[in-house]
């Protein structure tokens, strides 16, 4: 569910016109609605009932400091996959009893700083990492809280690029490494053994694939039990599907939970889930606006204002996302269009062959679903500035990010001693 519907023929966002704010910050524009996105929070943790649980936002979804304070302020925690998100969340106001720092590979630096700042668990992915954690441990004096994370080889049916749970994947380690790793490490004084983790993949569309990985993980628990390894945490990943087509029934994130909550229900442990995609997904759009149309006997296209640049996702997963005009206007059946955009690729599109009204430049779009995995994963490609940012909570409206410059485009670089005779000497 989200806050963006159609009145009187207009797009809103919560109380504002869609319309209305392209026009104050122009397009490219990216759109949040803080409203769905604290309820799809809620509904979550409401989801977990009795079960003593931990939920951590993955900053890597979207990691804007005001998603993040959102997520602070409604007492969630947050997975973290660098340095540099670390220090966002900690920015942002996120208990550090509520990060977990995962990822494959965690330099020394950032181990240190993990350390330092007393996070719930750092989630080792390799025994390498475990001996590295335990020598960064001992150097600082301060025992390290680590959980291990496992493969459990179970296919979850999504994109390749975004399934990380099975054998040929570069993350965790597979469940016999898991148990040497466990009971190699019981004797370490550095390093407190408090959970074990798994993520399967992102977007994953069934529950069954999650209940096959949740039940091989908890039967690993259990055996580490036997053998004295006693673990406060469980965690089981995130990656549950965000919904892209209305049309399409899919398991919201409590069906997941509910799901695993009669194996889970069972252990001794506080359930740590790392939801990103499925809490941020469909509370933002990115608005565009239509540059031209071009035709030919094969093809429409629509060229707008937005690129790969901006929105990676099509071209990269070939991700569909739902495209909308901001204004519905009465027309004819309209025009079948591929939605391009500006950056000199071919594979620089939206859509391919999704029937439109008949467009005309200055037209807008919206393409939904694109809270998460959007701005974040964005970059400067063809010297394009980023696209800005807001976040709408009822009638009031934030502006979270400015629209980026040509001072934000070459920041940092230097052109000095590139001189003419510097040329002539390499040209001789």
């Amino acid at each position: 569910m989200d806050f963006f519907n159609f009145r009187r023929g207009r797009l809103y966002c919560e109380d504002l016109s869609v319309e209305d704010l392209a026009a104050k910050y122009s397009t490219p524009l990216y759109i949040y609605s803080l409203k769905t996105f604290v309820r799809h929070l809620r509904k979550l943790s409401e989801a977990f009932g009795n079960l003593p649980h931990i939920v951590c936002y993955a900053a890597k979804a979207n990691s804007n400091l005001a998603i993040l304070k959102t997520v602070a302020l409604c007492g969630i925690g947050a997975d973290i996959v660098s340095g540099g998100e670390l220090r966002l969340v900690r920015k942002a106001g996120i208990r550090k009893d509520r990060i977990v720092f995962s990822g494959v590979g965690k330099t020394d630096d950032e181990i240190e700083l993990a350390i330092r700042t007393g996070i719930l668990f750092i989630c080792a992915e390799s025994i390498a990492e475990l001996e590295s954690i335990s020598k960064i441990a001992r150097k600082l004096k301060i025992v390290a809280p680590v959980a291990v994370r496992v493969n459990p080889e179970i296919d979850p049916k999504t994109h390749p690029y975004i399934a990380t749970g099975l054998k040929e994947s570069k993350f965790g380690l597979s469940e016999s490494a898991a148990k040497k790793a466990y009971l190699s490490c019981r004797e370490d004084k550095w390093l407190n053994l408090v959970g074990i983790s798994m993520h399967i993949g992102s977007q994953v569309e069934s529950i069954r694939p999650y209940y096959d990985s949740v039940r091989k993980v908890a039967d690993l628990y259990k055996y580490l039990w036997k053998q004295n390894v006693s673990l406060k945490y469980i965690d089981i990943g995130g990656g549950w599907a965000a919904h892209f087509d209305p049309a399409v029934n899919l398991p919201y994130p409590g069906d997941y939970v509910s799901a695993v909550s009669s194996i889970l229900g069972k252990l001794p442990a506080t359930v740590v889930a790392e939801p990103g995609r499925s809490m941020i997904g469909s509370a933002g759009i990115l608005v565009m606006k239509v540059i031209r149309t071009k035709e030919d006997r094969k093809k429409n296209f629509c060229i707008v204002d937005a690129g790969m640049n901006d929105f990676i996702r099509p071209p990269l997963y070939g991700a569909v996302h739902r495209i909308l005009p901001v204004s519905k206007k009465s027309s004819a059946a309209g025009k079948i269009y591929d939605v391009v955009g500006p950056v000199c690729e071919s594979s620089d599109f939206f859509a391919r062959s999704i029937r439109l009204p008949a467009l005309r430049p200055g037209d807008l779009l919206a393409l939904f679903t694109a809270g998460a995995y959007g701005r974040v994963m964005s970059s400067n490609y063809n010297a394009r500035p980023g696209a800005a940012e807001v976040a709408v909570a009822g009638k009031q409206l934030f502006l979270i990010r400015e629209r980026g410059s040509f001072a934000d485009l070459i920041k940092g670089q230097r052109k000095i001693g590139i001189t003419p005779e510097l040329i002539k000497d390499l040209d001789t």
